[in-house]
């Protein structure tokens, strides 16, 4: 390992939960394979259940087992955590995990640096940040900086009210919320799309842009999750962080430098310049819908109200979409459409910019058509980029045809990090870029609250699409209206209305 390799004591809250072994031991596996972690770095696993060292290793290895044909022994790797039962509620167990820590950090020689990571339920976050505070577990030597994970509120009140407790306890820029969606390659691969290439960013504006549509759909239902959804819904848990932010890294004006501070603020300015919605206003600019009954692969799959913890008369939206109006210079007048849903047709998140058409085009296909200019940044499950451009069809004639150029990740032959790697990676190193300001936080919640309120007002017609399909019809004519239709396929190889 490298001197200048990050030392730490990143001491996870909630260690064996499922975000923990899922996502974050296999995360911290792979930075230190990958010589991003140095030996100088210990986990301390905090959580309520009365496990011994030797069990808690044991999760560590189990969750780690795809990668046993590394050459890194994981015995020597799983021996840099360490697990300490913890009450939360009772003062005097914080005193005892600080003795611990410092314990270990002299063994490993982390330097004094703690991370402090809640994988649990967020209503734990405020108290547990103050309790940090109180107890003198800040008052460390080297830096100290807290992660929490979404959900970061559930309104604005109650993500004004979070943002408070932990902010009496670490000043802002210690705090890192993490929207998994920021550590996905092809996000973090707008602003260079966008900024580091002379073709589109003179384009990339009112003049030459007809709208942008991100989609961001899933072929599962709730599953297990009823209970936690029905008290959440589609606006909750996908537009007010993942698609919200997605709109504003495509929105943003390009930044003074590329520093987490700058970015940050272009990102803001596009919240604050969203057109406001009112309660009379809000059904000409969102709809909903709720997945009912379908068969999909020759199976039947049930509907949405019949899920584990679901209300039979359910009011809650499994589907939202919505057209964002961002009220500035460079869009005026250029609809962002966002969709997202569970039960859908496939698996897919992608960011589609449709360009203008030419104002007199001569060279139309067969059918007498123009093929609009699309720039599609796969997301997930593939990951790549799609020009769709229009060539001469290969016959006697001077008809044109849709072509497609392609950039894909895959063939790059190279292992791609994965999204919470990168993060905790950026986390440990300080870069606050990938990561949530309070000020996004508060702004978002402001615009989708009016939604939530107005439909928390107005019962819905549910259910309204079958499950494998892609969301109501209603959907469909929210763009019918502008002149627009969603541009369907997730597929690299053709464009589909």
């Amino acid at each position: 390992m490298t001197q200048d390799t990050p030392r730490a004591i990143i001491v996870i809250f909630g260690a064996t939960g499922d975000l923990a072994n899922r996502k974050l031991y296999p995360a911290l596996y792979r930075l230190y394979r990958n010589k991003k972690l140095s030996d100088h770095f210990a986990v301390v696993g905090v959580a309520r259940r009365p496990l011994t060292q030797e069990d808690f290793r044991n999760n560590v290895k189990a969750s780690i087992e795809e990668y046993q044909g590394d050459s890194i022994d994981h015995d020597e790797f799983a021996s840099h955590f360490h697990y300490n039962p913890f009450d939360a509620q009772h003062l005097s167990e914080y005193q005892k995990l600080d003795n611990f820590i410092t314990e270990l950090d002299q063994h490993h020689q982390a330097g004094g640096n703690r991370l402090f990571y809640m994988a649990m339920a967020p209503n734990f976050f405020g108290p547990i940040a103050a309790n940090l505070k109180s107890q003198g577990l800040t008052d460390n030597k080297g830096w100290s900086r807290l992660v929490i994970e979404k959900p970061f509120g559930h309104n604005y009140e109650t993500a004004q009210a979070l943002n408070d407790q932990i902010g009496q306890a670490f000043d802002e820029d210690q705090i890192y919320r993490i929207d998994h969606y920021l550590g996905k390659q092809m996000i973090q691969n707008i602003e260079i799309v966008r900024f580091a290439n002379a073709m589109f960013e003179p384009l990339w504006n009112n003049q030459y842009i007809a709208n942008v549509q991100i989609t961001s759909s899933e072929v599962l239902g709730v599953e297990e999750r009823g209970r936690y959804y029905d008290e959440s819904g589609a606006l909750r848990d996908m537009i007010q962080n993942h698609l919200l932010q997605m709109v504003s890294l495509v929105a943003m004006e390009p930044p003074a430098k590329i520093h987490p501070d700058d970015i940050r603020y272009e990102k803001v300015k596009v919240l604050r310049s969203l057109r406001p919605l009112t309660d009379e206003t809000v059904d000409d600019y969102f709809v909903r819908g709720q997945y009912d009954k379908g068969i999909v692969d020759d199976v039947e799959l049930n509907g949405y109200r019949e899920s584990n913890g679901v209300e039979e008369d359910s009011n809650t939206e499994t589907f939202v979409a919505g057209k964002f109006m961002i009220d500035n210079f460079r869009w005026a007048g250029v609809p962002f459409y966002v969709r997202t849903g569970k039960r859908m047709k496939e698996k897919c998140t992608k960011i589609v910019v449709q360009f203008k058409d030419l104002p007199l085009n001569l060279y139309k296909d067969n059918e007498g058509t123009i093929n609009p200019n699309l720039l599609v940044i796969h997301v997930a499950p593939e990951e790549g980029i799609t020009m769709h451009l229009n060539a001469k069809k290969t016959d006697y004639g001077m008809t044109s045809k849709a072509i497609t150029m392609h950039y894909d990740k895959s063939l790059e032959n190279v292992e791609v990090p994965e999204a919470y790697e990168l993060l905790i990676n950026d986390c440990i190193n300080g870069d606050s870029t990938s990561f949530v300001h309070a000020d996004e936080v508060a702004l978002s919640w402001k615009f989708v609250d009016t939604i939530s309120k107005r439909w928390e007002k107005v019962k819905a017609n549910f259910p309204n699409y079958a499950s494998g399909m892609n969301g109501p019809d209603i959907s469909d004519t929210l763009l019918n209206k502008d002149g627009f239709h969603w541009w369907e396929t997730c597929s690299k190889d053709k464009q589909e209305k």
